[in-house]
């Protein structure tokens, strides 16, 4: 039986006990950003994101990282944290509707942000209790 989600203290970052849920992203997505930040990546944007209309998301990347590899390729990161796998666990929660999302921002990202488009790639950070897994190249743009 899942745990009710209330709270709204910025400092309470439990899964499930305590906190609101944009609390328990912003701990996950800290978390995944400095793990990134230890293998290397450099941090460009957080919470991109791009409207459809009045108050209506079309799209959000979560993290945007540069890669210190020779070419420079741009990260798009979606962070993903559950408390548990009894619903397939964070990975498997970035759905092809989610992708497509992604996809979007990235896109409408680089046409704003870059003149000559980098190498890119889709990576996700999935956050299962207290296991972090990082997901090179998840998905692609295809």
């Amino acid at each position: 039986m899942g745990s009710k989600l209330t709270g709204s203290n910025r400092g309470d970052k439990d899964v499930g006990g305590g906190g609101d849920r944009k609390d328990i992203g912003d701990a996950g997505e800290d978390r995944a950003l400095s793990h990134l930040q230890a293998q290397g990546l450099v941090l460009v944007q957080r919470n991109y994101r791009v409207a459809a209309g009045p108050s209506v998301r079309a799209g959000e990347v979560d993290l945007i990282m540069r890669d210190r590899d020779r070419e420079g390729t741009l990260v798009f990161v979606e962070v993903r944290r559950r408390a548990n796998l009894d619903h397939g666990g964070a990975a498997a929660s970035v759905t092809r509707s989610k992708q497509a999302r992604v996809i979007f921002a990235a896109r409408h990202y680089l046409q704003r942000h870059c003149r000559v488009w980098p190498p890119c790639r889709f990576d996700v950070v999935a956050i299962d209790g207290d296991t972090l897994t990082w997901l090179v190249a998840a998905f692609d743009a295809g």
